[in-house]
């Protein structure tokens, strides 16, 4: 009897030992797999919906000063004020899906929070932290970077700075998560960066498809447009735009080239004096007079082509100077002229006959015309052109016929 009952005392006392090493088994490989069931919700003194809020600014100075963290450490420099820092985060959220830290901060005018834009590296012991908890920080060319405002008061400045991060559970079901703090810094006006950390926020976050009973997967959304850029239609449109132009100010040029004012074409060189007298008396050698009018013109066409060859020949006005002052200007002539003589000869005679109304004869009237040859040849240069060489032998060959 006594045996039997030590063994039911003994068995029953193993039993119970055994129930409640197996329920403490049972609740840390819960812990460890990191699910929280519907009742264990039900049971947590938590409201269920609602963001959670914060504020960092209870603590003094010195216990606040030196929190650390794996994901941030928090320094604010000894002396310095520290801002009030407010966080918000919500109570509940889906997998997957955003979940916006919203951060409030009230500091002095001359400081700046987040001056180099909220950055995280990769590599780092806050981002590390961030995915062991699972939450990571989208991708910011994807539209859901941080964003900054920034409102100012006659003594301070408040901005609000709102982070989103995707919750990442590694498991399905429904999980309790925990956003460690974040680093935020803030410059002050000295050049001095204070570093601030947010408070931890837990989130219970559900499946997408929790609540529907038959999920069906969904299809991908719709592409997004790509626009390549096209090299060479880009550098024909640009090789074409300035070969118009080019081409435009080219005709511009040309046509203005072609309208331009164009300088006068100057006149030809005169004919030397001694040609255009010779060719004038060989002229007159083949007008042959009939009377004494005729013979009084010929002599005086005769004196006119001397005279203006005199004049065109040694500088002075021939055709308006009287014989006498012709007479004077030869004078001066150095080395003196050899048909000086011949030249007063039929000025002379040329008066005679216009003011003593002389009438010469047809023989009277040739020796003229040879005395004003032998004067012109006789002043003309020594190197004489060709084309008063053809004229003079022109003009004996036109003596030679007529004498004939």
């Amino acid at each position: 009897m006594k045996r039997g009952k030590a063994f039911g005392l003994l068995l029953g006392l193993g039993l119970t030992l055994g129930g409640q090493a197996s329920a403490q088994d049972a609740s840390s490989e819960a812990a460890v797999d990191g699910s929280v069931s519907d009742a264990d919700v039900a049971r947590q003194p938590r409201a269920d919906a609602g963001p959670s809020e914060a504020g960092t600014d209870a603590l003094p100075i010195g216990e606040d000063a030196g929190r650390i963290w794996a994901s941030c450490v928090e320094h604010v420099p000894e002396g310095a004020t520290r801002p009030k820092l407010t966080n918000t985060f919500p109570t509940r959220g889906l997998a997957g899906h955003a979940l916006t830290l919203e951060i409030q901060l009230e500091h002095g005018l001359g400081e700046t929070v987040l001056p180099n834009g909220f950055r995280i590296q990769a590599d780092s012991d806050a981002a590390r932290a961030l995915s062991s908890a699972g939450f990571e920080l989208p991708n910011p060319n994807g539209g859901s970077r941080p964003t900054l405002t920034r409102h100012e008061e006659r003594d301070k400045a408040t901005t609000n700075v709102r982070v989103h991060f995707l919750s990442l559970p590694a498991k399905p079901g429904r999980h309790e998560l925990t956003l460690p703090p974040i680093p935020i810094a803030v410059s002050r006006a000295s050049g001095e960066v204070l570093t601030l950390c947010t408070t931890p926020h837990t989130i219970i976050v559900d499946e997408p498809i929790a609540n529907e009973p038959e999920a069906a997967p969904l299809g991908n959304p719709e592409p997004r447009p790509q626009r390549e850029v096209w090299t060479l239609a880009r550098d024909l449109t640009y090789g074409g735009l300035i070969g118009v132009v080019v081409a435009a100010l080219a005709l511009w040029f040309i046509l203005w080239w072609q309208r331009r004012p164009k300088p006068p074409i100057p006149p030809p060189p005169p004919r030397p004096p001694w040609e255009v007298a010779l060719e004038s008396l060989h002229r007159l050698r083949g007008l042959q007079p009939h009377d004494d009018a005729e013979r009084g013109e010929h002599v005086d066409q005769v004196s006119d082509i001397v005279r203006i060859y005199l004049g065109a020949r040694f500088g002075f006005d021939g055709i308006e100077s009287t014989t006498s002052e012709t007479l004077r200007a030869l004078e001066k002539i150095q080395p003196p002229l050899l048909v000086f003589d011949d030249i007063r000869q039929l000025l002379f005679d040329s008066d005679l006959v216009k003011f003593a109304r002389w009438s010469p004869t047809n023989e009277q009237c040739d020796q003229l015309l040879d005395m004003a040859e032998k004067i012109v040849k006789a002043t003309m240069p020594a190197s004489m052109p060709p084309s008063s060489a053809a004229t003079s032998e022109d003009s004996k060959s036109s003596k030679q016929e007529g004498e004939t």
